[in-house]
């Protein structure tokens, strides 16, 4: 019920943190070609004669540059999209000590891509190793290259370079269609139902006030319609008037009269329009509007849903049971006790989306023929807790689709193809409201015909190679095994080459482990995405210089305090002492770059000391270890985002001796 996740909610609400300041960007945007990107302000770019080719340039000077997009239109436009991300594995492959770090395949109705990344050695006698990442895109017959390329040592550009990279991205196919008359008005105004506020420096139940933003401009402050319900509600709508449409959450099973409440002149006032009776144990939980102007309310248990046209105030019950019911997957979401998925927005195709309040997944029913998604559409980047509460599909001023996504905590803009969400501001949400308009309305003569969806995988293939960490040479004689999440283990057999492909569910994290005499085994957990996934996994000699990740070992957030998932991954390190009683070994802690460094410095230490105390009590000799604490000094991955600056938050070990 949503009550009880505004409860949680307002029981678990945290101190924001201050966000990282931000690089100033500015937006390059090609009109023939139709896309955008948008690169760090001091930047410089520069086009091509032929305009085949944009090259962006770090800094004032124009030497080098750090990414590239190239156009072709002579790219293989009938090839499978599995077959070009097969082309570029096999490619990458043919170069000197490669590791292919990731390589993804997406396909969405209007285009399809592969991303990558990976490092080589220039030639086989340097030492040195070039990194590239990149994302290949293909629409209406041309190909186009986005490209960032440089020596591994010089870090510098990385992340900027990388956020280049992600923001490029198509603008609509057409320019927006003219808006009905009764739509004209329609601004680009979004709302949404504060979950809390803050009286007498504590945080309480809200769910009547109204918090108003522009939606080109969602991370600014927003205008604060205080108290424009007069109840307190889990659902709202955006009409084509620019007015708001409420009802109460009032669990009464009983007819509810819907509000209207004007935000130009902060008048409110009950409608004509009743909805009936929701129910015995369930409330409204939900609203959303369509590309005709309609009205929709959904129940918490999403067992009810209702349509009022404004026009004739005619309210109809368009179902009285859940369509997911029909879904193979249901039981995993709908047994006592799990999270709502009332929560939905519709598209211009006649699909309506929910999402799972539990993980943010988001689940999907056709309206004309009742037939749920065949799986889950799992997104990457959200927080692991629950209480997501809604969805908004919004188009912006300049006719691109905008799907937002309601947190626990923040509102995310969710990217689709790429299954990826980008954390757009803060604040805790129980419902958004827009005017979800996407071209012309439907003919009355009948249903729009749906548009073809992009095809979204139920499984993960993850393939690649088991290579040496120094000579990136293929070690087929390895040992890989994968513990699923339910406890049970698979053995992956190796080729010849030192390839593996593994049939796995998306989303989930595996265990893996790899052992070969002479090696340090490696311990680690990887999350494959849906699709066909590539990635290498490195062992290292085990020979004095040779740094063994502990990826599994986690902390207490911002303590010492060793979590009880670590534990496998340490006794398998006692093991590895165990077997080699002469070898000796130091502990390396690694944080972040957030907060005070000195104090990371400190918190890295007591890690470190952390993970010695516990090899010292399962029988390692303490003068076999030594230990240092890093700090933020020394990061792996880029510290712009949260999702990469975790794999900063480490403890590593380092071969000293080996008689």
């Amino acid at each position: 019920m949503k009550f009880l996740l505004t409860l949680v909610l307002t029981v678990c609400w945290l101190k924001l943190s201050a966000q990282e300041a931000l690089v100033p960007r500015q937006v390059y945007t090609d009109a023939k070609a139709r896309f955008r990107v948008s690169y760090p302000e001091s930047w410089q770019r520069q086009r091509s004669e032929d305009r085949r080719q944009l090259a962006f340039f770090a800094g004032s000077a124009r030497q080098h540059p750090i990414v590239t997009l190239t156009m072709r239109t002579d790219g293989p436009g009938a090839a499978s999209l599995l077959g070009r991300q097969d082309s570029l594995w096999r490619r990458i492959q043919q170069l000197s000590r490669a590791q292919i770090l990731r390589l993804e395949q997406h396909e969405a109705t209007s285009y399809a891509e592969v991303s990558y990344h990976y490092t080589y050695a220039p030639d086989r006698s340097s030492a040195d190793r070039t990194r590239v990442l990149g994302r290949r895109l293909w629409r209406n017959g041309t190909e186009f290259d986005l490209e960032y390329r440089a020596a591994d040592e010089d870090g510098r550009y990385l992340s900027e370079a990388e956020q280049l990279v992600e923001s490029f991205d198509f603008a609509a196919p057409a320019p927006p269609a003219p808006l009905p008359a009764a739509a004209a008005q329609c601004d680009n105004k979004m709302y949404g139902i504060a979950a809390l506020r803050r009286r007498n420096e504590a945080w309480e139940d809200d769910c009547r006030t109204i918090h108003e933003f522009a939606a080109d401009n969602l991370s600014a402050p927003p205008r604060i319609h205080r108290d424009a319900l007069p109840f307190q509600s889990y659902a709202l709508a955006k009409g084509f008037d620019n007015c708001l449409y409420s009802v109460t959450k009032a669990p009464t099973d009983a007819p509810e009269y819907v509000y209207r409440y004007n935000p130009a002149t902060r008048q409110g006032e009950y409608t004509s329009w009743q909805l009936p009776a929701q129910g015995p144990e369930t409330v409204w939980i939900s609203g959303a509007t369509d590309e005709q102007g309609n009205l929709y309310f959904s129940t918490a248990d999403a067992n009810k849903l209702v349509k009022i046209d404004p026009a004739d105030g005619t309210v109809t019950v368009l179902w009285d049971s859940d369509p997911l019911r029909k879904a193979a997957y249901f039981p995993r979401i709908g047994f006592a006790g799990a999270g709502s998925h009332g929560n939905f927005c519709l598209d211009d195709t006649g699909t309506l989306f929910q999402v799972y309040s539990t993980d943010g997944s988001l689940l999907t029913v056709d309206l004309q023929t009742r037939q749920p998604g065949p799986e889950p559409l799992a997104l990457q980047g959200l927080p692991k807790r629950g209480g997501y509460s809604d969805l908004l599909l919004q188009k912006d001023e300049q006719g691109n689709r905008r799907l937002y996504l309601a947190g626990p905590k923040a509102l995310y803009e969710v990217d689709m193809p790429r299954r990826r969400v980008r954390l757009v501001r803060r604040g805790t949400y129980t419902d958004l409201a827009g005017c979800n308009l996407f071209g012309p309305v439907p003919a009355k003569s009948g249903p729009a015909a749906p548009a073809a969806a992009a095809v979204t995988p139920t499984l993960a293939t993850w393939r690649g190679r088991v290579l040496n960490g120094v000579t990136f040479q293929p070690l087929p004689q390895a040992q890989l095994r994968l513990r699923r999440p339910d406890g049970g283990e698979i053995k992956v057999p190796l080729t010849a080459q030192g390839t593996f492909t593994i049939t796995a569910e998306p989303g989930l994290a595996y265990a893996t482990t790899i052992q070969l005499p002479g090696y340090l085994a490696l311990d680690s957990t990887y999350t494959p995405p849906a699709g066909p996934y590539v990635q290498d996994l490195l062992l290292y000699p085990l020979a004095v210089g040779s740094t063994l990740p502990l990826d599994n070992v986690q902390f207490t957030q911002g303590q010492a305090v060793l979590l009880p998932t670590s534990f496998p991954t340490l006794d398998q390190l006692v093991g590895m002492l165990t077997k080699n009683p002469t070898m000796t070994i130091e502990l390396r802690g690694h944080t972040d770059n957030q907060g005070d460094p000195q104090k990371n410095v400190v918190l890295s230490q007591e890690r470190v000391a952390a993970v010695k105390t516990y090899l010292v009590e399962h029988g390692v000799g303490a003068p076999r270890i030594t230990g240092t604490g890093l700090g933020g000094t020394q990061p792996r991955a880029s510290n712009a985002r949260e999702a990469t600056r975790r794999l900063n938050r480490r403890v590593e070990v380092r071969v000293t001796g080996v008689r």
